[in-house]
């Protein structure tokens, strides 16, 4: 595990130093970084992101689908029907779950998670707060909404601009020092464009990334899937955590071949770690694990 950022000296580089973070470059970060991922055992074996040190299932479900507004089709299926999913999935060994304030879905993973270990699970969540003020509120917020004294893992949520830090700065400070504080585990981003996942592979306040990545190029950073998975590269071998999204498209590769064509390619990368589906039934999520158990078996040959 990575020692934490001091939140002094990360501010001080942060004032003085695009430029410096821009020269280091990519080649060089690779050259010293983390060697990519073997192709795992099982589609629920407990991966490490990155450096931090938690472990994760490589399967995780996300809560986002159509997300906005305080909804997404996950939330839709109603606290019943969220619970039966989130359980079937904790039964199957998925125990990593995304969530954010904007799908509205902390109170129902709350509800669904009620009776299981603290210890059994990983919530990651995002925030749009751009000050301490708010990031704290926030934070307060989110565990009484999830009903869990810490977070996992808490990440600036969909970063737009090259220029997210200095719009963030005051956040940034924050989540520093609920990490140092307990309060969450890791901080990092989501990133909707291929200026902000730049920024984010260099900086050293993002331990962990969301990103979007698929073979289709749909709904991603970038329609050249290999211009964005340079940049994933760039980021494990940084040592900072990749969690995929996006993995089928929001649901748009629906051909059977081209699921399992997107998990190979993912898979086979080397550099996620990790990759979220938003699940909204027990059949999608047994499907996705056999699909997911015959890819990596494919890729072993």
């Amino acid at each position: 595990m990575t020692p934490p950022l001091n939140r002094r000296d990360f501010l001080a580089q942060t004032a003085a130093g695009a430029a410096m973070a821009a020269a280091a470059g990519s080649s060089g970060a690779m050259a010293a970084g983390l060697a990519r991922n073997a192709l795992p055992e099982s589609a629920t074996q407990k991966v490490t992101l990155g450096k931090t040190g938690i472990q994760v299932s490589l399967v995780g479900m996300g809560t986002g689908s159509i997300g906005s507004n305080q909804a997404s089709n996950q939330t839709r299926l109603g606290v019943e029907g969220f619970a039966k999913v989130v359980r079937h999935c904790i039964d199957k060994g998925i125990t990593f779950f995304d969530v954010a304030d904007q799908y509205g879905s902390h109170t129902y993973l709350r509800e669904a998670l009620k009776g299981v270990p603290r210890d059994r699970y990983v919530i990651q969540t995002k925030t749009h707060a751009t000050n301490v003020a708010d990031a704290k509120s926030h934070l307060e917020r989110y565990r009484m909404e999830l009903g869990v004294e810490y977070i996992d893992i808490v990440l600036l949520h969909c970063m737009t601009k090259d220029g997210w830090p200095a719009d963030n700065r005051g956040s940034m400070e924050y989540l520093m020092r609920a990490k140092e504080e307990k309060i969450i585990r890791a901080h990092g981003t989501s990133c909707h464009g291929m200026d902000p996942l730049r920024t984010s592979a260099k900086n050293p306040f993002v331990e962990i990334d969301l990103a979007r990545i698929n073979p289709e190029g749909l709904i991603m950073d970038d329609r050249k899937p290999d211009e964005v998975a340079s940049v994933l590269e760039e980021m494990h071998s940084a040592g900072k955590g990749v969690v995929g999204m996006k993995i089928l498209g929001e649901g748009r590769i629906k051909d059977p071949e081209k699921k399992d064509a997107s998990l190979r390619y993912v898979l086979g990368l080397g550099t996620v770690d990790a990759f979220i589906i938003g699940f909204e039934s027990t059949e999608q999520v047994d499907d996705l694990l056999k699909r997911t158990a015959d890819a990596i078996a494919f890729l072993k040959g």
